[in-house]
């Protein structure tokens, strides 16, 4: 499958009648906001997956921040 962002792919999806109806009145191009919707949500499961996978270091970090203070502040000491 050909990845290149000019290659277009046809699919069906289910819209409700006045939706659609709408969409149509107003000209919005289905196939533009289709990209972009499917854009953004990608990058928030990506951002969430992220997230999700360095929890535990953040929590690791935060609790020895807590314990220990940062490291400036650690320099400040000595």
């Amino acid at each position: 499958m050909d990845s290149s962002p000019d290659v277009r792919h046809r699919v069906n999806v289910c819209v409700r009648q006045e939706l659609l109806a709408a969409a149509r009145e107003a000209r919005v191009n289905l196939s533009a906001l289709l990209d972009r919707a499917l854009t953004e949500e990608l990058v928030r499961l990506r951002r969430l997956e992220w997230r999700q996978q360095i929890a535990a270091a953040i929590a690791a970090y935060n609790s020895h921040v807590t314990n220990l203070g940062t490291f400036s502040r650690i320099c400040l000491r000595l």
